[in-house]
């Protein structure tokens, strides 16, 4: 319940210093950002469907998901994907977008800020993440029905950013109508006319996808068995670096990732992020020429924390009450599945942070980059996995665990950031700061894992 008072303060942090903010960048490149940046977010929580057959196989003892009730109550799938789908759009318009435009308008009466604008901007915004979350929900729903429908369809939206990104061909206005809305009303533009049809045509496609989405949603949704030979004992041989227990339970953590047919999506979740970034830092450095020092170090950083969300995955794929029946302990699953997310993450990250240095003709600082990006993922999964444990998720919509989790991500982030800027104007200090700041991350990650122990050793397996 306090997550959206979170949210107010930062919006209202970001309203009292957007003077200065657009003195270097335009309040337009903010709006197109801020669009980009909430299609994506609509993107990345509408896609339910994706954990569909999962959600059928699993219990919390009587507890049950909701998406399995048709099987005991007199309703459709369809109807409760469609209630899951309005369900989400609601929540997470009130969790984030409402408290966020609250804090502008409470910040108005001193910034200045016309209260017209920002209830057009909140409109707009809001347009653009039911397209994004109507576009997952399609994709998810298409993805349980057919996957080659599914990857045709998520090939050819990847195509047309593409081409935007290479050609300027489709523009983000046709891609995104609402952001034509927005950057047709004021304080952007007063062509009333063209508001309208843009607004109309993002309504449109939305409602459009959301409807393709019901007809589409299977009648019933099949589960499937599927016979393994056993995988167990081939994996002791492949996991050097443990031992007795956390070798077992490494190679158990392996062995469910293969046989949930989690790595794929497990796969997505981190490059789609980071393709994002790339097109991110791309848009800002040509497309928006704002003269910001990205490098690959800078790069390395960002890929570094957000490859983050993988150990979030590993904590979904089974539920881990069984493990009450073993003679496991909490702590002892954490670490096994800290180093799983390391063996993941860290091919997948150093093949980014290789392929953006190349294309940004920056390899001399390719040495650099591949250190600071491991250490950046040591980091945050040695702070996920002592703030949150096994329950990520829910730990994370804590105030007090997201305002700890904030403060011990931000602040060697924005070091990193300002460091890696100042590398081409002062190698020496820059490098030293750099250096000093791994070290601290480095001795905070010894810390953080070793604290898992007692932080955790008094929690069961329970869901809750």
């Amino acid at each position: 319940m306090t997550f959206p008072v979170f949210v107010f303060f930062l919006a209202t942090v970001v309203g009292l210093t957007l003077d200065r903010i657009t003195e270097t960048v335009s309040l337009a490149e903010i709006a197109t950002f801020s669009h980009l940046s909430a299609f994506i977010y609509g993107l990345s929580v509408g896609a339910f469907g994706l954990m569909g057959r999962q959600y059928l196989e699993r219990r919390y003892g009587r507890t049950n998901y909701l998406v399995t009730l048709p099987y005991l109550l007199p309703f459709s799938f369809r109807a409760a994907f469609l209630g899951i789908f309005l369900r989400d759009a609601l929540f997470y318009v009130i969790l984030l977008l409402v408290p966020a435009t609250m804090g502008l308008v409470f910040v108005s009466p001193v910034m200045g800020f016309s209260l017209v604008s920002i209830l057009l901007f909140f409109l707009a915004i809001l347009a653009t993440f039911v397209l994004g979350l109507s576009l997952s929900f399609l994709a998810s729903v298409l993805y349980i029905r057919s996957v080659p429908i599914f990857a045709t369809l998520t090939g050819a939206v990847a195509l047309a950013f593409l081409l935007h990104l290479i050609a300027g061909v489709p523009s983000l206005e046709v891609l995104l109508p609402s952001l034509e809305f927005q950057m047709a009303v004021t304080p952007f533009g007063n062509d009333a006319s063209g508001a309208v049809i843009a607004l109309i045509a993002s309504v449109v496609a939305a409602v459009l996808m959301t409807c393709v989405a019901y007809a589409s949603v299977s009648v019933r949704i099949e589960t499937s068995s599927e016979m393994y030979p056993p995988l167990l004992p081939s994996y002791f041989e492949r996991v050097p670096i443990a031992k007795g227990l956390n070798l077992a339970l490494i190679s158990k953590e392996l062995v469910d990732l293969r046989r949930s047919g989690t790595v794929t999506k497990m796969f997505f979740s981190l490059v789609l992020p980071l393709l994002f970034l790339s097109f991110a830092a791309w848009f800002i450095n040509n497309g928006l020429a704002i003269p910001v020092g990205f490098n690959t170090v800078f790069y390395a950083a960002m890929v570094g924390f957000i490859s983050i969300l993988m150990y979030n995955w590993l904590n979904n794929i089974d539920l881990s009450e069984y493990y009450s029946l073993m003679p496991v302990t909490v702590p002892q699953l954490i670490r096994a599945r800290v180093i799983v997310f390391l063996v993941l993450t860290l091919g997948i990250s150093a093949f980014f942070v290789v392929a953006i240095s190349i294309i940004n003709n920056d390899t001399e600082l390719l040495w650099l980059a591949l250190i600071v990006m491991f250490v950046t993922s040591l980091y945050m999964v040695a702070l996920t996995a002592y703030l949150t444990g096994l329950k990520t998720n829910t730990f994370l919509f804590d105030t007090s665990v997201l305002a700890k989790f904030s403060i011990m991500s931000f602040l060697p982030d924005v070091c990193l950031t300002i460091l890696s800027f100042s590398l081409r104007s002062d190698w020496t200090a820059a490098f030293a700061g750099i250096v000093v700041v791994l070290f601290s991350m480095l001795f905070t990650t010894l810390i953080l894992y070793r604290g898992i122990e007692k932080k955790w050793m008094g929690f069961g397996f329970a869901a809750g």
